[in-house]
């Protein structure tokens, strides 16, 4: 008997994209990640973000095309609190749309594991990254500008 994938589990791409339609309104209207994302059109990020997320679940017939988590961030200056702040809007959608408290814990698990390879050091480290040509983005929380 063949095991069942944890993207069958959650019920595979309808519910990827449910997901991501909600976590992505949240992020676009936060006033911190929002800006990370102005210039970038949300339904290409929610298909995206669908299918590498289908593809790390174990999906069978969805193909992630795109850059890695490394390469999609390069640029941009991603703390720990940032991070964390992401995570929390996830979460907060997952459980929004109904999805089940323990495929929840799998879902954050997954999608916490490439923390490492986007979240920075620190900005010193940041800012010693040669970018080439690239612009860095790095912004600051602007809640804590009032």
């Amino acid at each position: 008997m063949a095991k069942t994938s944890l993207y069958q589990q959650i019920g595979g791409m309808d519910t990827l994209r449910r997901v991501h339609k909600v976590f992505y309104d949240k992020v676009y209207a936060h006033p911190w990640l929002g800006r990370y994302f102005a210039d970038t059109r949300q339904d290409l990020i929610e298909e995206k973000q669908s299918r590498f997320m289908a593809e790390k679940m174990g999906a069978e017939d969805v193909r992630y095309i795109g850059h890695s988590p490394e390469l999609a961030h390069r640029r941009m200056y991603i703390s720990d609190e940032l991070f964390d702040e992401r995570q929390q809007l996830l979460r907060e959608s997952l459980e929004e749309c109904g999805v089940e408290a323990s495929l929840i814990q799998r879902w954050l698990k997954i999608d916490g594991a490439f923390r490492r390879h986007i979240v920075n050091e620190s900005l010193a480290a940041f800012e010693a990254v040669d970018l080439g040509y690239e612009q860095p983005v790095n912004f600051s929380d602007p809640r804590r500008d009032e």
